[in-house]
């Protein structure tokens, strides 16, 4: 990566929050890597532009081109990355069943790929280097073949280096509209939001490592808010809109909780299926990597805001507290919207098709699980203060972690001080040690433990390429309303059933989609085959 001003790059703390006080020992510590950046000075970067909608048909061809841009943020000026020039990179917009072209070129100084997150695609096109494709260089090119079989929301992004890369701005969405008429319940208006984070100060950018990320045991969580990649967004819709949102979390460790302002939420669908049943909900918790299709109903003239309502946690001095970041508004006013579909909403859906299809599977619910994996954390190298609080064990670790709430020591570690570990509970093996081989129509029961006795326990979104996946249980409690998934996030502590239909052949990977735990080796490789490799239908 080139960085601003080579020569005179220099570490910089983050932003704090003065109630977390810096530890004794830190205060000239800087993480064990070279910092980097996209140079901030570099002439000649485009402008960037919005996100434009492409829309598909079954056969056509979409050139996607990776390239630094220049961004505005606040009224300060930023180089980053972008696709196609765009922030986020193009809405690509296709009817279910479609399968076209990409024709992707690489113009960045360092090697990258495209994932297509969630979509059972051809293995050859997943975009993992190293397994399905080489890097792409820069001046190269690489061509996808992007089949989408399920109706929803997806998204796009790198699959190297995705803490640096995505956090930059390399990400955008795809959204496969089902052939069958009403397959959604009908609404005013229709809108896709990206959720994500980045880190800034006075200065700008703060970098990231060059060989290794730094954020390691918690994930880099940014404290300026980004919806559609504007800190900024905005809204206007009719008295009595009936919208759907499509929300999809590209930040790197954030998870998300949104709102909007008090205006009712029904919970459609997500990654990759409707739910069997609409639900009412006061918010939507939302993963790193997740997608989430809501509807809201903004009944009455006002200003709504667009919230992420947490309780964030103080790790010091063990306490939680409210937090709420505000990241759009949505002004209604005007004539009432036409038609009303405000009766239409207040009635939830039951969805006969989903049911059935889930159907075919419940038979698999109750049998012993197939692979289990826990999940925990080794650390070398770490600075004493660091290795000193946490073996005193003085700090409290929520379930979930809505916030950096030990910044400091989270931005000192590095990917080469902190594995993330997947462990196979039979055979001991660790993240890509692992080769679990299965037969295609497999149906698989993994059960996975999220150890909290680990270094620092942290909630893990896990998420499986190629395939779909329900989540039957949390805690032995039996989920009664199930969605089919592509990731799902793990609290601290917690032992979650998937149940995974091996649904498409190759060479695929399972991993945690914090980017930060993904670099410091948190994934795991298996293999979904043609014929069966050996006896028993769940793999060896």
């Amino acid at each position: 990566m080139p960085a601003t001003a080579a020569d005179t790059l220099v570490w910089r703390m983050p932003p704090m929050d003065m109630s977390m006080p810096m530890m004794p020992g830190l205060e000239d510590a800087v993480p064990p890597a070279l910092p980097a950046l996209p140079d901030q000075q570099a002439m000649g970067i485009p402008v960037a532009r919005p996100s434009e909608v492409v829309s598909l048909a079954d056969g056509d061809t979409l050139h996607l081109e990776a390239t630094l841009i220049r961004r505005q943020l606040g009224g300060r000026p930023f180089v980053m990355y972008g696709y196609n020039q765009q922030y986020p990179g193009p809405l690509i917009s296709v009817t279910r069943a479609a399968t076209v072209v990409v024709v992707f070129k690489n113009e960045l100084e360092e090697p990258t790929t495209v994932h297509w997150h969630g979509l059972r695609l051809d293995n050859r096109f997943d975009g993992v280097a190293g397994l399905t494709q080489a890097p792409v260089a820069q001046g190269e090119s690489f061509t996808y073949e992007v089949f989408f079989p399920d109706t929803g929301i997806y998204w796009y992004h790198p699959h190297m280096r995705e803490d640096m890369q995505q956090d930059l701005g390399l990400y955008g969405n795809m959204l496969v509209h089902s052939e069958r008429e009403g397959y959604y319940s009908t609404v005013n208006l229709e809108e896709v939001l990206v959720l994500d984070d980045l880190l800034i100060d006075s200065h700008g950018l703060i970098p990231w490592g060059q060989t290794s990320p730094t954020h390691a045991l918690m994930g880099r969580f940014g404290n300026v808010m980004l919806t559609n990649g504007v800190t900024d967004y905005s809204l206007a819709a009719a008295p009595g809109t009936v919208a759907r949102f499509y929300l999809t979390n590209v930040a790197n460790a954030r998870t998300f909780n949104i709102t909007f302002g008090g205006a009712p939420i029904k919970v459609v669908a997500s990654d990759v299926s409707k739910f069997e049943r609409e639900v009412f909900v006061e918010s939507v918790p939302v993963a790193p990597a997740e997608r989430y299709v809501v509807e809201v109903h903004f009944e009455h003239p006002g200003e709504y805001a667009i919230t992420n309502a947490v309780q964030a946690i103080n790790h010091f001095r063990g306490e939680f507290y409210p937090h709420v970041d505000t990241l759009g508004m949505i002004s209604v006013a005007g004539a009432p919207a036409a038609p009303d579909y405000g009766e239409d909403f207040r009635v939830p859906r039951t969805n006969t098709d989903v049911i059935a299809d889930v159907d075919s599977v419940r038979g698999f619910f109750d049998r012993p699980p197939d692979k289990e994996l826990s999940l925990t954390v080794r650390v070398t190298n770490l600075p004493v203060p660091i290795m000193m609080a946490m073996e005193a064990d003085t700090l409290y670790v929520p379930p979930m972690e809505w916030n950096d709430a030990m910044p400091m020591m989270n931005w000192l570690s590095t990917g080469s001080q902190v594995t993330w570990i997947m462990r196979d509970a039979a055979t001991g093996k660790e993240n890509m040690d692992i080769r679990w081989d299965f037969a295609l129509g497999d149906i698989v029961k993994v059960r996975i433990f999220n150890d909290p006795k680990s270094f620092h326990p942290m909630n893990h979104p896990i998420h499986v390429h190629g395939q779909r996946f329900l989540v039957l249980e949390m805690d032995g409690r039996r989920n009664t309303n199930l969605v089919w998934k592509d990731t799902a996030v793990l609290p601290v502590g917690s032992t979650m059933d998937l149940l995974i239909e091996m649904s498409n052949p190759g060479d695929w990977m399972a991993h945690c989609h914090i980017a930060e735990h993904l670099s410091a080796g948190m994934m795991l490789g298996f293999t979904v085959h043609r014929a069966p490799p050996s006896k028993g239908s769940s793999g060896d």
